[in-house]
């Protein structure tokens, strides 16, 4: 312990020899202040902190005691900097914690003078940059924004509003930053308001509101990512900043930010282009591979995913890369390696800067002057410091650029018509007058999405790459046509392409589903920015836990109308099954783990959508003492297993005393209650919205069809399962599972679903009765084509008969999932393995054909070729052999049991 305190002692006081020496503003300090030194050497930070000079209080000389306090913060800060007490983020902690205290006495200080007695209210401190996000640099400016309210900020009789926001904050600013013979207390830069040269230095909330909703600049919206209400009236702040948030977040991915990144640094690099070459002079702010890089390199790729991901609206630098590579966004490596490289090239920005007390960011040109900057680092010259740097900078460098050129080439295509022939026949495209023609409308901007020279320009590097890809494909032209029809149908296309060029991978995504997935390639032309969904690392990934599911969709519900959670479930939704669809496309997924997935999803958003329809109802008509709502899945819901295309099956009931009443403003009879309580329900899965529709919802499985009620009581659901239901029903009761409901009722509801299963069954005509069945299916619902697995002879249909015949005549293998089913039956004996195997690929091939062939025919040769290898199979013919020889199996078992007509 003695050692250890040896140790930071000699720490301390080498600190203090190294700033005498090489820091004439810390040396002037540390000879006026000698006791405060000798405190900090003998007792550390804190100890000689609380010797400091106070905070002026209520009455005290603001000016006086404010500069006094900065000197003593100055003069430790950097102590405890240099001696290694406190680390980077320590010391950029205290110097923001220094600077928002400051900021509110000046405030209060104004206060006094210009509206005595009134509390500090109607002006708010937009703290940005490097306040913004408390990491303040050792001499840095503050920038921030003032915003008042005309309603609330205090003026005399005389004075108008604006008159007295200006006057404030003018005294606030001349007491901070005018130089007295104590120094001052910080610089303050009002240049980031709008319209600097022609604005008052305090701006109307409502007018600041509206500039940044509809004619801010590029520039600003990555400003504001650090954005932070830090002094005066913070309420009138937050509100300013909540505001304005669908400015700096945007919904929709906007990858033009690189190419504004790439112009900033650019012009950043051209303006400042003597500090750019590493070396003596070099600017450790802006230069190539500098501090600017590392910034700039995460608040772009916040701004591009931050609208869709509430985790990455994080200001300080740190969190804000570890975010990004929790996202998957950043590499993790690389996330790490720019947090250790910023800390340091700002902790050698704060060695420039305190040998003077100036806002510096460049490294000394004369030798001399850098070895003094070495030396107070605490190493043997400028050129240790240069060997130190250089490898931190060469990084920074290749990482940024890095970021930047990640896009498809941009080698324009001729205008000529016969060069641009020529070219499109060499990228191996087979129609060359159509792509011409396609190309040419395109280029005449009649398109409403392609009216805009910029999005026109960025089409045109988007050229070379898209036709390679287009002629890649086994119908290029077809391709070529819903490419035509997606951009068509575009308002505005220039955030789509920039998003291809800065993905390549995208492009290919793109085009595999304009040529493969119809379904797909027809959404997109409603809904471009689904395409978004595949940028992120978990889009190939499993989904995660329905529970999980429900989380996200659900979102911040608290804080959004019914309407809008309506719509923000839709484009999860779509998102979500656009992603499955396109995990089947590139065939990263089992398509039985698919099926699963789109039943997941379907389940999560019933269960949001009910629960918010549920309380929005009651909002009017209360609830019914006792009674609730459940809902029971049948079919492909019910067994978990939906293609792209499936309804959801369902039946609504409730439980409770049917005679009661509801007991909210307009109270309802429980059986009136619950039957528009479902209608509401079906609609919110069902009506489309502005963001799309989202599922069909069929509820003719309820108790006497669609003459019966909508919603019926769980007693009157049992007595008619006991008394009154077909033999169809009980097949597919067989399905039924609980899915919304208090667990106690979900429980009951499966229970009588079970009694109804398990009770003596008269064999010989249950099986005349699904032999009938059957056959009347077939006469009805012959299958659509050779892909139709559902409907063809041997196939799905035959195996859920039979499978729905032995669960009912054996009470084994109960489970609403069909797979599950089938192997419990199996062990029992009932079912061979082949019909098990032929369940298995019968569900593959139809969950695929759904997306890829909706006509279910063979389709094209890479279609086949598609699904077969998602099938497991090497070829189409190894794949139709299969199939083959798997309804030959199904239609012996299927004849043994009895159910063939």
């Amino acid at each position: 312990m003695h050692s250890a305190n040896g140790d930071a002692t000699g720490a301390r006081l080498g600190a203090v020899a190294r700033a005498s020496a090489h820091a004439p503003f810390l040396a002037d300090l540390i000879a006026r202040q000698p006791a405060l030194v000798t405190a900090f050497v003998d007792d550390g930070f804190d100890a000689a902190l609380a010797m400091s000079a106070p905070w002026p209080a209520p009455g005290d000389d603001v000016v006086v005691g404010l500069r006094r306090r900065r000197s003593d913060m100055a003069l430790l800060v950097a102590l405890a900097d240099l001696s290694g007490c406190h680390d980077l983020y320590t010391t950029i902690g205290l110097l923001s914690d220094f600077a928002d205290r400051a900021c509110d006495i000046a405030l209060e200080a104004a206060y006094a003078e210009r509206a005595p007695g009134e509390p500090v209210q109607g002006l708010a401190i937009i703290a940005l940059g490097k306040l913004g996000s408390r990491e303040l640099n050792y001499s840095s400016d503050i920038d921030p924004i003032l915003i008042y309210d005309p309603a609330t900020v205090p003026r005399r009789a005389r004075d108008d509003p604006a008159e007295a926001a200006t006057r404030l904050a003018r005294r606030w600013v001349e007491i901070l930053s005018a130089r007295t013979g104590d120094g001052y207390v910080m610089r303050v830069d009002l240049r980031l308001r709008p319209s600097p040269e022609v604005t008052p230095i305090a701006l109307p909330v409502d007018a600041a509101i509206s500039y940044y909703e509809s004619q801010a600049l590029a520039w600003e919206q990555a400003a504001f990512i650090r954005a932070r209400a830090s002094a005066g009236d913070t309420a009138l702040g937050t509100v300013f900043l909540s505001a304005i948030k669908p400015f700096i977040w945007r919904s929709i991915r906007d990858f033009g930010q690189l190419d504004r990144i790439a112009d900033m640094s650019k012009r950043i690099r051209d303006h400042y282009h003597g500090g750019q070459r590493f070396g003596p002079g070099y600017d450790l702010k802006r230069g190539a591979g500098g501090i600017r890089e590392i910034e700039f390199f995460a608040q772009s790729q916040q701004l591009i995913h931050g609208g869709r991901n509430p985790d990455l609206r994080i200001a300080p630098l740190p969190l804000a890369y570890r975010a990004l590579a929790k996202a998957g966004i950043v590499d993790p490596a690389v996330a790490e390696q720019m947090i250790g490289h910023n800390a340091m090239l700002r902790t050698f920005e704060h060695r420039l800067q305190m040998v003077d007390d100036q806002q510096t960011h460049s490294l000394p040109v004369s030798g001399t002057a850098l070895d003094n900057v070495a030396r107070l680092h605490g190493l043997a010259d400028g050129a240790a410091m240069l060997a130190v740097l250089a490898p931190v900078i060469a990084d920074i460098g290749a990482a940024f650029d890095q970021l930047l050129p990640a896009r498809v080439d941009e080698a324009a295509w001729p205008q000529e018509p016969q060069a641009l022939a020529a070219a499109i026949d060499a990228a191996g495209f087979p129609g060359v007058d159509d792509a011409m023609r396609r190309i040419t409308e395109w280029r005449s901007g009649r398109s409403r999405a392609l009216r805009s020279t910029a999005a026109r320009d960025a089409l045109e590097r988007l050229l070379p790459a898209v036709f390679a890809a287009l002629s890649a494909t086994p119908d290029p032209v077809a391709a070529l046509s819903r490419l035509d029809a997606l951009i068509s149908g575009l308002p505005s296309a220039i955030n789509f392409f920039h998003l291809l060029a800065a993905r390549p991978q995208l492009l290919a995504s793109l085009v595999a589903i304009l040529a493969h997935a119809p379904t797909l390639a027809a959404q997109l032309g409603t809904r471009a920015e689904l395409i978004e969904g595949l940028i992120d690392a978990t889009a190939f990934q499993a989904l995660p836990s329905p529970d999980e599911l429900t989380t996200r969709l659900r979102g911040a519900s608290a804080a959004l109308s019914y309407e809008e959670l309506l719509d923000r479930v839709r484009r999860e939704v779509g998102e979500l099954r656009f992603a499955l669809g396109a995990q089947l496309i590139e065939g990263a997924a089992d398509p039985i783990m698919i099926a699963r997935s789109y039943a997941d999803v379907a389940e999560a958003a019933l269960t949001v959508l009910t629960a918010a329809t549920i309380d929005q109802f009651a909002a009017r008509h209360g609830r019914v003492p006792g009674g609730e709502l459940l809902i029971l899945a049948l079919g492909r819901l019910g067994g978990q297993s939906l293609t792209h295309a499936s309804d959801l099956d369902v039946i609504i009931l409730f439980s409770g005393d049917h005679l009661a009443e509801s007991d909210g403003e307009r109270p309802l009879g429980a059986t009136t209650y619950f039957n528009r309580l479902a209608q509401r329900v079906v609609a919110a899965l069902s009506v489309p919205t502005a963001a799309g529709p989202l599922y069909d919802v069929d509820t003719r499985l309820r108790p006497q069809g669609v003459q019966g009620p909508l919603a019926a009581s769980m007693d009157a659901f049992a007595r008619y399962q006991r008394d009154d239901a077909w033999t169809w029903e009980h097949l597919a009761l067989t399905r039924a599972r609980p899915v919304y409901g208090s667990s106690a009722l979900r429980s009951a509801l499966s229970a009588i679903v079970t009694d109804t299963l398990t009770r003596p069954r008269d064999t010989p005509r249950l099986q005349a009765d699904v032999r009938s069945m059957r056959a009347d299916i077939a006469q009805h619902k012959p299958a659509k084509g050779p892909l139709d697995v559902k409907m063809m002879a041997g196939g799905l249909v035959d195996i859920e008969f039979g499978v729905h015949f032995l669960q009912l005549s054996t009470g084994v293998g109960l489970y609403p999932q069909l797979d599950a089913a089938l192997t419990a039956l199996a062990d029992a004996g009932h079912v061979p393995q082949n019909v098990a195997d032929a369940h298995a690929l019968f569900t593959r091939i139809l969950v695929c054909a759904r997306l890829m062939l909706p006509d279910l025919t063979t389709g094209d040769l890479p279609a086949q070729h598609r699904i077969a290898i998602a099938c497991g199979m090497d070829d189409w013919a190894t794949l139709d052999m299969t199939l083959q020889s798997a309804r030959l199996a199904v239609t012996a078992w299927f004849t043994a049991l009895g159910l063939a007509s």
